[in-house]
């Protein structure tokens, strides 16, 4: 058992609205955690065994830090009433902090295998909900730390944030605490009343998505925005209807194409990974007026274009993305979630790479546009209003029964800044930080990470629906290169 950590006070905490909505959603098929694969070298020198020195050595001092020895106060109940976070009188360490190894000599692949397999599995909700992977038996000698945690606990860029706590400039620091033991979050305030337990698919699709969207909705209304976010929905709607009038406005369609990547998923997973230049996606975005995330966007439609091609499932339509955003305030890196998102078709029907990355940048900016109308209470009703359609599904998918309502997104594709510097732990670099996501109502999902001059791409998707996913890896990174290219050509032509 782990030591408590000093002056913990034992009080239960609300959930806010939106982790509360990621705990409704959990189900055995979308299992509603996140994840980061973190891949070190070894400080010269180094023992050959300097890994394992490393987990007895964290194991012996570790000291937990609240949040991370909290638990849900009512893990048996589904749909849940209230849910708090309780401090759990039994924490033990040894569950939640484990040593792994390859088989000898493990590389990449293998390291896939393993990850694939850890994601497949569900957290323990009768126990705080996280758990942290220190693997090695890397043929270079090196290890990776793969953490998973609830994302009812904390967003993707909360847990990059917390890992950042952990990774020094300085590869002389060899003291540095690990993920469990860096200083407690804030917490985003819970909803005021309980909500009764209801029985039945009807019931639960109905309370699942209102039971958070009816607590935002409270503060939002008490700021006299209801009125702003439904324009802004409105307004929505009329953007993402396709006009046949042959104007060049922004627009998406509300309604995704059919696509295998909407078929029903299991819970096993299969896990890629992909390096792209960050000086390269600059240069592009910079000679076509896009943004980093417009030109990663339309890569990723480039390649999707190129790999359901070959598996003659290609789209007709444009396959459209469902993109969180952080719209948490500036310098707030407290606990919980902050997290509004959009839609944006990806240009999967473009064969041209520079008119898919001009069609990215139109959907993109009519999907941003009304965020900068919207409170962050406002952004949350209205992003949440974008997931209904999802959330229905997933529950109706868990019951067995047919699925009579249209598709809104074909993929999830998120972008989680990093540092721009080598990070160090305990005196081994950082080479890479992958993240591992959730394949939610779609059986795909794309996140990478920011980190010294490249992006660290992590693929998650299904294992059956998806097949051979390093193959759509490996495309990302050709259709990178096409785009180049072909950006290359216009200026010369210029």
């Amino acid at each position: 058992m782990s030591e408590s950590s000093p002056g913990l006070v034992d009080e239960a905490r609300p959930l806010g609205a939106l982790d509360s909505f990621f705990l409704y959603t959990e189900t055995p098929s979308s299992m509603m955690h996140v994840a980061a694969l973190l891949r070190f070298t070894l400080p010269p020198g180094a023992p050959a065994d300097y890994p394992a020195q490393l987990v007895d050595e964290i194991r012996r001092e570790a000291v937990v830090q609240d949040p991370w020895n909290r638990k849900l106060k009512h893990p048996k109940v589904t749909p849940p009433p209230l849910q708090s976070w309780v401090v759990d009188q039994n924490f033990d360490i040894d569950y939640h902090f484990r040593h792994s190894a390859l088989p000898s000599p493990g590389g990449e692949r293998e390291l896939g295998y393993l990850v694939s397999r850890l994601h497949s599995t569900p957290l323990d909700l009768d126990r705080p909900p996280w758990e942290l992977h220190v693997i090695e038996g890397f043929a270079d000698g090196g290890f990776a730390i793969y953490v998973k945690l609830h994302h009812a606990l904390a967003d993707g860029g909360t847990v990059l944030r917390m890992l950042m706590r952990c990774l020094l400039v300085d590869p002389e620091v060899t003291d540095t605490p690990i993920m469990f033991a860096v200083p407690p979050l804030r917490a985003e305030p819970g909803p005021d009343a309980a909500a009764p337990v209801r029985r039945g698919v009807l019931d639960r699709i109905v309370q699942t998505i209102s039971l958070p969207m009816k607590a935002v909705s409270a503060t939002v209304a008490a700021a006299g925005e209801l009125g702003n976010v439904a324009g802004q929905l409105g307004a929505a709607v009329g953007r993402y209807v396709k006009p046949d009038d042959g104007t060049d406005r922004p627009k998406l369609a509300l309604q995704a194409p059919d696509s295998i990547l909407n078929r029903r998923i299991g819970r096993n997973r299969r896990f890629a990974t992909q390096e792209l230049d960050l000086t390269e996606i600059k240069r592009i975005a910079k000679a076509r007026g896009a943004t980093v995330n417009d030109v990663c966007l339309a890569v990723l439609g480039g390649s999707l274009r190129r790999y359901l091609d070959e598996l003659r499932e290609l789209p007709e339509r444009s396959l459209v993305s469902f993109v969180p955003i952080d719209i948490r305030p500036k310098g707030d890196d407290g606990g919980g979630n902050a997290v509004g998102a959009m839609l944006v078709e990806i240009g999967s029907d473009v064969a041209d790479p520079l008119q898919r990355l001009a069609a990215v940048c139109a959907s993109s900016r009519a999907g941003k546009a009304p965020f900068a109308e919207l409170s962050l209470p406002a952004a949350l009703v209205y992003s949440m209003s974008f997931l209904g359609p999802a959330t229905a599904q997933a529950v109706i998918s868990t019951a067995g029964l047919p699925d009579p309502i249209p598709t809104t997104f074909n993929v999830s594709v998120s972008n989680v800044p990093g540092p721009r510097e080598d990070r160090y732990f305990r005196g081994c670099r950082l080479e890479a930080v992958y993240p591992v996501s959730i394949p939610y109502h779609s059986a795909l999902n794309v996140t990478f990470i920011g980190y010294r001059d490249k992006l660290d791409f992590g693929f998650i998707g299904d294992r059956d629906v998806v097949p051979h996913l390093q193959r759509l890896a490996v495309y990302t990174g050709e259709a990178l290169t096409e785009l180049g290219s072909a950006v290359d050509a216009a200026g010369a032509a210029n």
